[in-house]
């Protein structure tokens, strides 16, 4: 019996510290030790925020057609601004092969029409400002005092872009789904300035596509 007991203690230790350190991975201490979903795992259920500040599901938008998912930092940001042109560029290929282009960033609802009407989107971007999103897809990173101190020297006002002061960044990344939320190819750099080709993203829903067909 009292074997027995030891085992569940044991066993109960093992599992609140496996819950505990689950919790602690969930926002990385830098852009370097995130934890990115991969390809071949299905996206979690998530809700995010639309241009009117409605709660809107992006399992249920990913549903109605195969799906890019962008991840970008915010329309601060000026190495998203020209990844968001570039796709925008594109866009219309990606339409033709059955595609949809959602972009999430972690700017709040009301700063999402100054980054649609800069760069003359016309897909659909929403807000991820509470980084659900980032966070379930293992994206979010806390920003360091220092980096806030660099955004800061070029008048960057992170906590007004984002509406909240919990410092939390995606990594910028691209996810490809398909309608049941399968993941079928996914890119992600700690390195901000480093995006995917948007040639190289072409090709590969083209790929996808055919061998689908």
């Amino acid at each position: 019996m009292k074997i027995q007991i030891m085992f569940m203690i044991i066993m109960l230790m093992m599992l609140s510290s496996l819950s505990f350190s689950q919790g602690e991975s969930k926002v990385a201490s830098s852009p370097e030790e995130i934890n990115p979903l991969k390809t071949g795992q299905t996206m979690p259920e998530v809700n995010i925020k639309n241009i009117k500040g409605e709660s809107v599901s992006l399992n249920s938008l990913v549903s109605e057609k195969p799906t890019i998912l962008i991840f970008y930092r915010g329309g601060w940001c000026p190495y998203c601004n020209v990844h968001l042109a570039k796709l925008q560029g594109i866009e219309s290929e990606l339409l033709a092969l059955g595609y949809q282009i959602i972009a999430l960033s972690a700017d709040s609802p009301e700063m999402l029409s100054e980054t649609l009407d800069k760069n003359e989107l016309k897909f659909s971007i929403y807000s991820d400002n509470e980084s659900v999103a980032s966070t379930a897809f293992g994206l979010a990173f806390k920003v360091s005092d220092d980096y806030m101190e660099k955004l800061a020297s070029y008048n960057i006002d992170l906590e007004k872009a984002t509406a909240n002061t919990d410092h939390i960044l995606p990594v910028p990344a691209v996810y490809m789904l398909n309608t049941s939320g399968l993941i079928e190819y996914d890119y992600s750099n700690p390195d901000y300035k480093v995006r995917l080709d948007t040639d190289e993203l072409l090709s590969k829903a083209q790929t996808l596509q055919s061998e689908q067909k």
